[in-house]
């Protein structure tokens, strides 16, 4: 049946809206400016110290890349950076999947803030050990900490490496700082495996717990209290209040029995509820009263120094990992060899040290 005028056909094309029209040669080269994929280590260096957001956040997804054509000008950029940093204070969060690490980050760093406190929050989304893919869903949890002007907040995903710890976390503290962010907060991951990474990175390590879900007494076995400046117990409001209070006097109980640590600081247990903010500003208090003692010895400039000595030795083992598994002439060498051990052909430290006598003696490059 053949359709009339006046009848609508699917098949119909309605005009669409004109572009714009540029008005300047200035709008052109604005946009142009921000389209350019790579800008040069010395404009990503001004930036970060003129406290602008953009070059921050792609001075970061430089130095998180993993592709080696872009390591000399991350490198460049700390380099750059490193003059104006190490003057704030860090601070690393912690604590089971479920605690409320986000929400309770939200209401510290609110306020943080209106205590006049720039506030950066390195938050570590975990990876997918099949898809290596991650949420990065920080910004929206923190909904109302990512409209703060003086708050920043940059999530990163884990991958494999120590704690949970994104790759090139400690690299960001230093951009981070840079840009005139006088409070760091590094949210891990908290699988409850080892923290170790993060809190090599951070002056302060903050462990978040929740009552009346069996946590009590794998917080009290786990290795993690010894690392643990304080404690504190979330969600602590409503029919809750009184199980957090019992957990309170537990973790206290429990913190007793652990060796001194040895800033002389006594480690503190708290609680709070991040949905009220009730809480809040005890935990801040006992965090400035943790910096007045630590500041008021050698021992804060001592444990940053050591920290940067760590640092340096794993990156050197990061290095050393991945120039071997990634040098092609070592591809077959490690095929041969790791089909020898599958087979029994050879032991596994026999097939190691063949490996990596082969790698050095020929001076691989």
């Amino acid at each position: 049946m053949k359709a009339t005028p006046s009848q609508k056909s699917a098949l119909n094309e309605k005009a669409g809206i004109s572009s714009p029209e540029m008005t300047s040669d200035k709008s052109i080269a604005t946009i142009q400016k921000f389209r350019r994929k790579q800008p040069a280590a010395a404009e990503l260096i001004s930036g970060i110290l003129n406290k602008n957001r953009t070059a921050l956040s792609r001075a970061i997804t430089l130095i998180e890349s993993t592709n080696s054509i872009h390591f000399e000008k991350a490198n460049e950029v700390i380099n750059g950076c490193l003059p104006h940093s190490n003057k704030s204070l860090r601070i690393g969060i912690t604590g089971v999947p479920g605690v409320g690490k986000s929400t309770f980050i939200e209401s510290f760093g609110k306020y943080l803030t209106s205590l006049g406190k720039n506030v950066a929050v390195l938050a570590v989304d975990p990876s997918s050990s099949f898809s290596k893919g991650s949420i990065l869903g920080d910004k929206t949890r923190m909904e109302e900490l990512v409209k703060d002007p003086n708050a920043f907040i940059r999530p990163s995903a884990s991958g494999t490496t120590l704690g949970g710890v994104a790759r090139k976390t400690r690299e960001t503290i230093i951009l981070c700082e840079a840009a005139g962010f006088d409070t760091i907060v590094i949210e891990t991951v908290g699988v409850g495996q080892s923290e170790t990474a993060v809190h090599s990175m951070v002056d302060f390590f903050l462990l978040l717990k929740i009552a009346g879900a069996g946590d009590e007494l794998q917080g009290i076995k786990r290795g993690i209290m010894e690392m643990a400046d304080a404690i504190v117990i979330n969600k602590a409001d409503g029919d809750n209040i009184k199980k957090a209070k019992l957990a309170k006097v537990e973790f206290n109980r429990a913190l007793h029995l652990f060796p001194a640590k040895s800033s002389g600081w006594i480690p503190k247990v708290s609680t709070c509820s991040a949905i009220t903010t009730e809480g809040i500003p005890e935990v801040w208090e006992t965090l400035t009263s943790y910096f007045d003692l630590v500041k008021s010895t050698s021992f804060f400039d001592e444990k940053r120094q050591s920290q940067n000595q760590f640092w340096m030795f794993e990156t050197i083992n990061e290095q050393l990992q991945s120039q071997f598994y990634n040098n092609p002439n070592m591809i077959d060498q490690i095929e041969s060899n790791k089909t020898a051990v599958q087979n029994n052909e050879k032991s596994p430290f026999e097939a190691a040290h063949e490996l990596l006598s082969f790698y050095f003696e020929k001076d691989i490059k």
